[in-house]
Order: structure tokens, then sequence, then C-alpha cells
């Protein structure tokens, strides 16, 4: 019998300070990677998909972000999020 199928991994990337588009707060927001792996017996193997989240923690509010959204963000000054 072989045990295969696809599990998330999610790592924090930054926490920032911005402005939500939901509840008009200055807030922390935390930026997240998560990628999605084929395992073969419980190993991850193969990543298959890669996506990032940002969610405000004052009212929970969350919106995906692209990789160059999550780097210029990482790297550059803080914009609003929206």
């Amino acid at each position: 019998m072989i045990i295969f199928g696809i599990k998330s991994y999610t790592r924090l990337l930054a926490t920032l300070s911005l402005v939500c588009p939901s509840c008009h707060q200055q807030a922390a927001h935390r930026l997240f990677e998560i990628v999605r792996k084929f395992t073969l017996f419980f190993v991850p193997l193969i990543p298959v998909g890669t996506s990032r989240r940002m969610d405000c923690v004052n009212c929970g509010y969350a919106s995906k972000v692209s990789k160059e959204q999550a780097q210029q963000l990482m790297s550059g000054p803080r914009p609003a999020v929206g």
C-alpha cells in the first residue's frame, strides 16, 4: 500500500504595522507564506504550489498577496494594505 497526499506548510515572513482596509486602524499585520507539498509516506517531496496571505491581528481581515507585493512589503516603505 502506498500512502500519498498533499500537506500545507505555513511560514511567518514578517509582522508589519499597517493601516487595515477593513477596520481602518493602524495595527500589526502578519505576512505568511503557505507552501503545499506532495508527500509520500508522510515525507514532503515536491512543492506543488505557493501562496502568500496577510492578516490583520486587530479585526482578522485576511487578503491574498502576490510574490511581488510580499517582497515590496518586506523591503520597502510600509504602504496601506488594499
